[in-house]
């Protein structure tokens, strides 16, 4: 079992469970050597995981499955992700669960650990983070928790390995050592009477505080740091601005750090051309097939590699480091006004965040709002906001256009786009509210946690393994076959014309009206698979030759469109209409996935076309009435 539902596997099983944002993934991670996206941040676990847990030496090595079970608040569960979280901590399966807690707030944990305690008793407690509970100068008597739930108590620090490790081992060991015929037992005969507690929050509520007071000892703290940072991130008068100037300054280094090593690898890249064709003539293929396969595939790979790589390799850790830090909770709590003036969640904020890596895991991520009208007014706005795969492009024209030498002015240009597409997410998600998706916003729990200090080293193999290579992988093997697919098209003739310049030229009245061409929106349509390969299929497609250019820098390429026909306003629209048209093909199948009908995932792909449509063409109207 590593999806979902009840645990089928050989090996003994162990459950971690826990509330949201105490630390249950890297302890996961720590133990299974996987890596699960972690963060600073409540939700990231929307499904579980499963993995070996190897413990042990020699003779007596120890197989087992962990499973990391989606943090929830309490077993009466509201989202799917809790219920899920239900099912495997209340499985007889299971030969136990270890609940992760979080040390400097023990009481508001003890309410699920109760629950827990209720339902089986080969449970551990794994009380976390105890590096910040010396730092806020906090004291937990182990032995007196011991006593008052009658179960094992381990401490553990996420940031040491090692005794993790030896913590979870002994922790382990004490469940296995458990009769669990007896067990199994105790659970059958506790479930059921487990009834009026559910329907009682007060009553564990006060157990909770009760078993804290006796257990826990708070010193006095000189100063709270912490508070005065939130006081202002968190203030209605100071947190957007803050918020879009922090923005700014990773846009200004993405921008500032990604253009000399695009140029640098495009030129490498690109003179790999000529050894490459001698090779493939070298192995006996025709002028045909070699230019197929390096005009065709090879050039829209390198361009891909060369303008991707780059600003993601920045991009990526700095976006990390926020997270880590604990900056996405505090966006989704100033954003949460707005989403309630649209009949929302503030969650909502939370995915959006999500979506500027990859628009797909976001979809996945709107499994963290618990009402189902909510999580679908998310899933279908989610594409507003830009991923990794569209920001090249973004980059790309505001750099020949607008700030030649990038800088402040680039940073603060990229930055109202993403504010335009913020503001045209609100737009969508009022009018979903108002018309096929209409009801009240509902309450939400946000936790704001502590701001820790990221480990940089785990941020950098983070972002670098789990963000950018494998997003530059999906792009790779998108880009491939589109590149084989446009050459084809360039090189069939129907009437005289190819077939790319069919659909150009039957495109081209719609998009001279939208203050863009023909060209651009069969390279939208082309590029459905994947946002990355837009640009190159409107550059093979102007050359006419179903292959790239070699461009070395981005004014060569300016010079390029110029000579085609494109002026500010193409550029200005070519932003717009990158931000708002239909997503890629694995968002769409997300969609469908997650909310299971047809319906919905046409209204994600049309919404957004519709409004890039409509904006595109306004500022189209404006500027010619302008000039």
């Amino acid at each position: 079992m590593c999806g979902g539902g009840k645990i089928m596997n050989h090996k003994p099983a162990i459950v971690l469970a826990g509330n949201p944002n105490v630390g249950k993934t890297t302890i996961f991670n720590c133990l299974t050597g996987m890596r699960q996206h972690t963060g600073n941040w409540a939700g990231k676990t929307v499904a579980s995981a499963c993995g070996v847990w190897r413990y042990g030496k020699g003779k007596r090595k120890t197989l087992l499955s962990l499973i990391d079970s989606p943090g929830c608040y309490s077993l009466n569960t509201s989202s799917p992700e809790e219920e899920l979280a239900k099912e495997q901590i209340c499985d007889p399966a299971a030969k136990g669960v270890i609940i992760v807690c979080d040390g400097t707030c023990l009481e508001r944990n003890l309410i699920l650990a109760l629950q827990i305690l209720a339902v089986r008793k080969d449970v551990v407690l794994c009380v976390n983070l105890m590096d910040q509970v010396r730092k806020k100068k906090i004291t937990i008597d182990g032995d007196k928790l011991e006593s008052l739930l009658g179960i094992k108590v381990i401490f553990t620090e996420a940031n040491k390995k090692r005794q993790i490790r030896d913590a979870m081992e002994e922790a382990a060991q004490w469940l296995l050592d458990r009769d669990s015929g007896s067990a199994g037992k105790d659970r059958e005969n506790t479930w059921t009477d487990m009834t009026g507690i559910y329907q009682s929050p007060e009553i564990l509520a006060a157990e909770a505080k009760a078993i804290a007071g006796d257990a826990v000892c708070y010193g006095k703290l000189e100063d709270n740091m912490d508070l005065r940072i939130d006081r202002a991130l968190t203030s209605p008068v100071t947190g957007f601005p803050i918020m879009a100037a922090m923005l700014m300054v990773i846009f200004w280094i993405t921008i500032k750090g990604a253009n000399y090593p695009s140029e640098v690898l495009s030129s490498f890249l690109f003179s790999l051309e000529g050894p490459l064709d001698r090779g493939l003539e070298m192995a006996g293929l025709g002028n045909g097939i070699r230019d197929m396969l390096v005009s065709g595939m090879y050039r829209v790979l390198a361009w891909v590699v060369s303008v991707m790589l780059p600003p993601m390799a920045i991009f990526f850790p700095l976006f990390t480091l926020m997270e880590d830090w604990g900056f996405l909770p505090r966006v989704a709590f100033n954003m949460d006004r707005c989403f309630k003036c649209c009949k929302a969640c503030g969650k909502q904020a939370l995915t959006m965040c999500m979506g500027l890596g990859c628009n797909a895991s976001a979809v996945v991520g709107c499994r963290i709002i618990d009402s189902e009208r909510e999580r679908l007014l998310a899933m279908l706005t989610n594409v507003f906001m830009p991923c990794n795969g569209r920001f090249p492009i973004l980059i790309s024209m505001i750099t020949i256009f607008f700030a030649k030498d990038g800088g402040i002015k680039g940073a603060a240009l990229l930055t109202a786009v993403i504010l335009l597409g913020v503001a045209a997410t609100l737009a969508a998600t009022k009018l979903l509210s108002e018309t096929l998706l209409k009801g009240a916003h509902s309450s939400f729990i946000l936790e704001l946690p502590p701001y820790r200090k990221p480990q940089i080293s785990k941020v950098i193999i983070r972002s670098v393994f789990d963000r950018t290579l494998f997003v530059l992988a999906r792009a790779m093997s998108v880009a491939a076959p589109a590149g084989l697919v446009i050459w084809l098209l360039a090189h069939t003739d129907a009437g005289g014309m190819s077939l790319l310049d069919h659909m150009a030229e039957f495109l081209d009245p719609v998009g001279k009206f939208m203050g863009l061409d023909g060209v651009i929106l069969t390279a939208f349509i082309l590029g459905l698979p994947a946002n990355e390969v837009v640009l190159p299929i409107a550059m093979m497609i102007y050359t006419g030759q179903g292959s790239l250019s070699q461009i070395t820098d981005l004014m060569s390429f300016g010079d390029f469109l110029a000579e085609n026909g494109w002026s500010a306003l193409t550029a200005a629209n070519m932003l717009i209409f990158t931000l708002m048209h239909w997503p890629c093909a694995t968002t769409l199948l997300s969609v469908k996935k997650e909310s299971g009908s047809w319906k919905w995932t046409a209204v994600a792909a049309v919404l957004p076309l519709l409004f890039g449509m409509a904006l595109c063409s306004i500022t189209a109207c404006i500027y010619r009435i302008i000039l």
